[in-house]
């Protein structure tokens, strides 16, 4: 008898951004940057998108139940940053290049300390259709701290 596939837990962090226009978040998000719809509720205009185990929630705004504490001003967001990580995000940026995305940080390659080690990482900044900023990145490897 083959062993049972393991199950991935769900997140237990998962943001629900809203958004001024659900199709076009999607285009975006599904379109450009490979997330999938894992399920949606085309009524509430809410949808339930992941890629690999990074999920988010999008709904537009003045549909449904927005839970809203202060105003939406573009672009929304402001002071946080989705970091996602991709198997490739200089291939990701490339092809958010040749869709006439421009970025918000040009794809770099920054090593960051984590103990004894630092890891590093290739990233690159970009802004969704509202102005949410999202960090692309993929390993670079590890290696030891300099002396």
């Amino acid at each position: 008898m083959p062993p049972e596939p393991a199950l991935v837990p769900e997140p237990a962090l998962v943001p629900e951004l809203l958004v001024a226009d659900l199709d076009r978040s999607l285009v975006f998000w599904c379109g450009r940057c490979g997330f999938e719809i894992r399920y949606s509720r085309p009524e509430e205009r809410f949808a339930y998108v992941a890629l690999g185990p990074a999920h988010i929630m999008f709904e537009q705004a003045g549909v449904g139940r927005n839970w809203i504490t202060g105003p939406l001003e573009r672009p929304l967001g402001r002071g946080v940053n989705f970091q996602v990580t991709v198997p490739d995000s200089r291939a990701l940026a490339a092809t958010l290049l040749r869709a006439g995305i421009e970025l918000f940080m040009q794809p770099e390659t920054k090593w960051y300390d984590v103990g004894s080690e630092q890891a590093g990482v290739d990233q690159f900044l970009v802004q969704d259709p509202d102005g949410y900023l999202v960090r692309f990145q993929s390993s670079a490897g590890r290696r030891p701290v300099a002396d």
